[in-house]
């Protein structure tokens, strides 16, 4: 493939490569039918949302496939300060990176350590006084209660290089389960009402003047994907996590939901994935790994967009996986309902008991074959006002001409 020209990239700097994702589901949700043949049905009882109104811009760089670790970090670098230059941070300002720490698998299964230790470069530079990376890991391997702890995110962190990324940049790491069950406050999201409880948040949130979301881009055998809007599942205390788990008939709605919690609406100011590397089937902790020629950072400040672009990024690199590594059983319709609810019935044991466990919903799986298929993100257009115009832009000159046209299709209803 051509790539974009140095001229091409410092144009696009400050005029924009366009995309209208949003003009384009704008006129599916008006019936002009913007892809070619028919439209594939949805999800039961989903709808295409409006459009918001709204622009977000999203900036990709591009990372060639065997490229040195100092290309990932200079990819992340151009499209962090592509969002707008770190204009939100002030000098002596502490800011709290939550990346994805779910097990102890390396990368693409949780965050990459390449792309966080350059993160805390950059805002080390850039005059921050304090940063924490802060995250609480899946409950097959941290289990938490008022009255004990088993697990550690900390001894997780350790396994997939993630704490050495961080201290070794500057970093502290904070680990939520460590402070106890009474480091946490509750807090009602301001969209939704799924919830029947508010969300408990670590207290270490308050602390801080801005988080940076830092997800990954992969499939997940309950929640269809995991990009930014799951990733927020590691902020929450385990009565919270079990909620959302035995009430399994608003799982989607109430991962959008959650994102409206107060203090994150006012607090986070970029979400950044590396996709250099995509976990494209079964998920969260295992399954294939795709490794594009050209792989993407992808950087916005607004959550919704950034998922738009993952969850497309996601779809295109699961096409692109061989016909023998996909999950056929899981895709299979007349068996993922199954597969997935016995899947949350084992989350509800760890969580809260057999009893937990033999009175949780069922848990309807959703398909990804579109962005519009996604019932979080459908959900979340919702919850933030409508489907936003997006902006994408490139960051460097390793971006394919032709990967807007492929994330374009990939979000095209």
């Amino acid at each position: 493939m051509a790539d974009l020209s140095a001229a091409d990239v410092r144009m696009n700097r400050r005029q924009f490569h366009r995309l209208a994702v949003g003009a384009v589901a704008g006129a599916a949700a008006l019936g002009c039918g913007a892809g070619s043949g028919p439209k594939p049905a949805l999800a039961s009882g989903l709808s295409v949302p409006p459009p918001s109104g709204r622009r977000e811009q999203v900036s990709l760089a591009g990372v060639r496939r065997g490229s040195a670790p100092r290309d990932t970090a200079a990819a992340l670098r151009a499209a962090v300060l592509e969002t707008g230059d770190l204009d939100w941070l002030s000098r002596g300002d502490t800011v709290l990176i939550k990346p994805v720490c779910n097990s102890g698998n390396l990368y693409p299964a949780t965050t990459d350590p390449l792309a966080l230790h350059e993160m805390v470069v950059l805002l080390r530079e850039r005059g921050a006084g304090r940063v924490i990376v802060a995250d609480m890991s899946g409950v097959q391997f941290v289990r938490f209660s008022p009255d004990s702890l088993s697990g550690s995110t900390r001894a997780l962190m350790n396994r997939n290089g993630l704490i050495a990324a961080a201290e070794t940049a500057g970093a502290e790491v904070h680990c939520f389960e460590e402070q106890g069950w009474d480091a946490f406050f509750d807090e009602a999201p301001l969209q939704g009402g799924n919830w029947r409880q508010p969300l408990m948040l670590p207290k270490i949130l308050r602390e801080v003047d801005h988080v940076v979301l830092m997800p990954r881009c992969s499939r997940h055998l309950l929640a269809g994907s995991t990009l930014g809007l799951k990733a927020a599942v590691g902020w929450w205390r385990h009565d919270s996590r079990l909620e959302y788990h035995h009430d399994a008939r608003t799982f989607a709605e109430k991962t959008a939901e959650s994102n409206s919690a107060p203090t994150l609406v006012g607090k986070q100011r970029l979400v950044v994935s590396s996709a250099t590397k995509v976990l494209t089937t079964f998920g969260p902790d295992e399954g294939h790994v795709q490794e594009p020629d050209t792989g993407l950072i992808i950087a916005s400040r607004s959550v919704v967009a950034h998922d738009m672009i993952s969850l497309a990024w996601l779809i295109e690199n699961r096409r692109a996986t061989p016909a023998e590594k996909r999950d056929s059983v899981i895709e299979d319709p007349n068996q993922s309902g199954t597969i997935a609810s016995a899947a949350n019935r084992i989350v509800n044991l760890w969580l809260g008991g057999v009893g937990k466990a033999l009175s949780a919903d069922g848990l309807d799986p959703w398909s990804i074959d579109t962005v519009w298929h996604d019932k979080v993100l459908n959900h979340a257009f919702a919850v933030f006002g409508g489907v936003p115009e997006i902006d994408l832009v490139a960051a460097n000159a390793a971006i394919p001409v032709s990967i807007g046209d492929n994330l374009t299709a990939a979000t095209r209803l």
